[in-house]
């Protein structure tokens, strides 16, 4: 049944895609599609808006509306049941107009003949499959690693990336905007609680949707209740680290890019 109550509203306009009203949101009501924050479903929302302040823009305020009244149970079923079938998920993706799809074009000095002369470096891959969905929680080779979750950009962005981050961690690669992130929020918790890394390092690209991998992180880390030392870098469009710190679980909420 329908009334008139509080429930939260986001400025599409405003929302720049970070996803930390998403970590701070408890009842899961709210995602991340098309680079923008996406309330999934009223049913979700308790009014309360724990995840305006949050918000580094102010796109999130509670306002008065008719919608159906929040359902705990639903809240519960919402989080036992992660992935696009959730509710009101319907939302389609692209075009979305965030920084992450703007066409841009690098004049780069590629070395001309001399590139074909450089001595080619081995690859510091040390294992397959790399998509996080696809890897085992129980895969021998998760377990008391150094873990690098990558957002998959970085692999074509970074020159460095097998030296620099990938030498000697175990790898699983996803994309915080495009991905289901609830599955792969879900299939991290699985990894962390049961093979037991000794430590996680974050990497994504320097766009604020791409972010939401840091968040993802957390809330994985949060679920699975291990105490785990974190590590986030980002990476910019002409493959620079602009980025590198390791930081308190507390704190990993409130970082800005």
């Amino acid at each position: 049944m329908k009334r008139t109550r509080k429930i939260i509203e986001i400025e599409e306009d405003r929302c720049n895609g970070c996803g930390q009203c998403i970590t701070a949101c408890a009842e899961g009501a709210l995602r991340l599609v098309d680079g923008k924050a996406r309330l999934v479903g009223d049913i979700l929302c308790d009014g309360l808006g724990a995840c305006i302040g949050e918000c580094p823009t102010g796109a999130l305020k509670i306002i008065e509306r008719e919608a159906v009244e929040f359902d705990e149970e639903a809240v519960k079923r919402h989080h036992h049941e992660p992935g696009p079938a959730n509710l009101q998920n319907t939302l389609t993706t692209l075009p979305c107009g965030c920084p992450s799809s703007m066409t841009m074009t690098f004049d780069r000095d590629t070395g001309g003949e001399d590139t074909a002369r450089c001595v080619k470096r081995p690859s510091m891959l040390g294992h397959w499959p790399v998509k996080l969905q696809l890897l085992s929680p129980r895969a021998p080779f998760l377990r008391d690693s150094d873990m690098l979750l990558l957002a998959d950009c970085c692999g074509v962005a970074s020159p460095n990336l097998h030296e620099a981050l990938l030498k000697g961690r175990t790898v699983a690669i996803a994309c915080p905007k495009l991905d289901d992130v609830d599955r792969h929020i879900a299939r991290l918790s699985e990894i962390l609680s049961q093979a037991t890394p000794r430590t996680l390092t974050v990497v994504h690209m320097e766009v604020p949707c791409c972010t939401g991998l840091v968040h993802a992180a957390v809330k994985a880390v949060e679920i699975a209740g291990v105490d785990i030392p974190l590590r986030h870098v980002v990476i910019g469009r002409m493959g620079e680290i602009l980025v590198d710190e390791k930081i308190p679980l507390a704190k990993t909420t409130r970082v800005h890019v």
